[in-house]
């Protein structure tokens, strides 16, 4: 059974004992067992602490349905599975484990889901709804078939809003003015709590500004490795949500709430890339007491980077990444599915007077393409928005980028022009 393999993976029990230790040390009390839904929620159960090893090894049992948000459709009918339905198992992941900064007696971890273990069929196999065990698994694949990893750096966009006399989420609390320092500093008792618990948990924050829509807010971290990546963002939009709370305000990540003005993408900068090695960074913690796992402290460094260009052209990347490209490009429409998921997706890619990705072209530092070469040797994919699955994001970017270069697809010349203009000179464009 996959999930005996998983359970007895080598080196699996001695990270069970550093957790353990971990709990002890830090007076964790009761544990988060997270994982993501198919829309991106996290679901999951708590437990105390006392029961760690115990669900370590056996996990928990949840229904089906949670993997959809135990939501309905319009009809009424629970999407994906049923109430009868069997129930999942999930099993936490040592090197995820987490203390909450603002809950110092909670202990968090992600884990990967599995087929019950009495299943008919199949019995203890990998959850094919889990879109983060998929990542991980397809990830492998393609670094077997093609010698190279995905490293993935997320642009996430969203915008902190006030509540009205009614207490629901009203108007933001800045002025939609980009860039503008006063702007930013008016919401720097949030952008500040922010960016504390975050790298206390491990995001190596490096910039931030204020965009072009009311309360809009965009933070940054290293990139990373694809499953890491979007781990942090998963955790990012966690820590939001509990700074609102604590700040009386809301943390919005619906793509656009208003007409007029920006909507909140998520851009994903990308490359592939030959050998690296993971590296310690502290994020500001001691690296001999810190409050999680040191795997939530590594960062994948060094290595070859495909993607930079093979000649003396800065702005043209290299033949690998052309292929890889031209894989994106080709799949722009399917890739649209999932990275504008919602039909509030689509109010963005609508009001088209804002930069919006919804043409399938790509150039260098063009942000009227889909896809633009952001800097030598980084791809940045544009038809992505606040509301994304990363996990589903970086799955399906890599089966676009698998088929690219398998299949030597061409991605065109790219535009340097502004995409508006270029079809009012007669350019076709899908």
């Amino acid at each position: 059974m996959d999930i005996e393999k998983f359970v007895e993976a080598e080196g699996r029990d001695d990270k069970i004992k550093q957790v353990r230790a971990k709990i002890d040390e830090l007076g964790i009390e009761y544990l988060y067992l997270q994982f993501v839904s198919v829309t991106g929620k996290i679901m999951g159960k708590g437990i105390p602490s006392d029961h760690w090893e115990t669900v370590a090894k056996k996990g928990f049992q949840l229904v089906y349905g949670a993997t959809v948000n135990l939501f309905t459709d319009r009809a009424g009918n629970y999407l994906g599975y049923g109430p009868e339905a069997a129930e999942l198992v999930g099993i936490p992941e040592p090197e995820t484990f987490m203390q909450l900064p603002w809950a110092p007696q909670i202990g968090r971890f992600y884990c990967t889901l599995f087929r019950n273990r009495e299943e008919k069929v199949d019995p203890g196999a990998y959850l094919t709804s889990d879109c983060r065990g998929n990542l991980r698994r397809l990830h492998e694949e393609f670094t077997a078939k093609h010698g190279t990893k995905l490293r993935i750096g997320t642009e996430p966009e969203m915008m902190w809003l006030k509540f009205d006399e009614n207490g629901k989420p009203g108007p933001g609390y800045s002025k939609p003015y980009c860039y503008h320092i006063d702007q930013f500093e008016s919401l720097r008792p949030v952008s500040m709590q922010v960016i504390r618990y975050a790298r206390r948990m491990g995001l190596d924050m490096i910039q931030g500004d204020h965009e072009d829509a009311p309360g809009q807010l965009e933070l940054n971290w290293m990139f990373d490795d694809v499953l890491r990546n979007a781990d942090r963002l998963t955790t990012y939009r966690q820590i939001c949500a509990q700074v609102a709370r604590e700040n009386g305000i809301f943390a919005c990540f619906m793509t656009k709430p208003f007409m007029g003005v920006s909507a909140s993408g998520c851009h994903h900068n990308m490359s592939l890339w030959h050998g690296g090695e993971d590296q310690f960074v502290a994020c500001g913690n001691d690296k001999a007491d810190l409050p999680g796992m040191i795997d939530n402290y590594m960062y994948v460094k060094g290595g070859d980077n495909t993607f930079m260009p093979d000649d003396d052209d800065p702005q043209m990347p290299g033949k690998e990444g052309l292929k890889a490209i031209g894989g994106v490009v080709h799949h722009l429409q399917a890739l649209t599915a999932i990275g504008a998921s919602t039909v509030n997706s689509y109010r963005r890619l609508w009001d088209t007077g804002f930069w919006a990705p919804v043409f399938a072209d790509w150039g260098f530092q063009n942000r009227t393409t889909g896809l633009r070469v952001s800097a030598p040797g980084r791809f940045e994919y544009r038809s992505v928005d606040s509301m994304v699955n990363p996990y589903l994001m970086g799955s399906t970017l890599l089966a676009a980028m698998d088929d690219g270069l398998e299949n030597s697809l061409d991605p065109g010349e790219p535009e340097e022009r502004n995409i508006y203009e270029a079809i009012e000179a007669g350019k076709e464009v899908r």
